[in-house]
């Protein structure tokens, strides 16, 4: 096996590693923000704060390593664009 049979090996097992998989390497607040992205559809980042009774700016970080993954999708709020509501990608 050649080295670019074994890296393009390794960019199919990193494409195969979306969804819930990716979920799973990351820190447990960013688990548990996905958990209740899952359960209430979309959250702004001060009430996902509410919700899993973290530090915003824990839960800013967890929202950093989510997005890093690709596992959520925000966009700003129509009610006050200083805002951004952010929702589960994940089935």
């Amino acid at each position: 096996m050649s080295a670019s049979d074994i890296q393009s090996a390794d960019a199919d097992s990193e494409d195969e590693d979306s969804g819930w998989d990716a979920v799973r390497d990351l820190p447990p607040s960013a688990k548990l923000v996905a958990k209740v992205l899952e359960y209430n559809e979309t959250l702004t980042q001060s009430q996902l704060a509410e919700e899993t009774l973290l530090p915003p700016r824990t839960v800013r970080y967890a929202l950093s390593r989510l997005e890093d993954v690709g596992v959520i999708d925000s966009r700003f709020s129509f009610s006050d664009a200083r805002k951004r509501i952010y929702t589960l990608r994940v089935e």
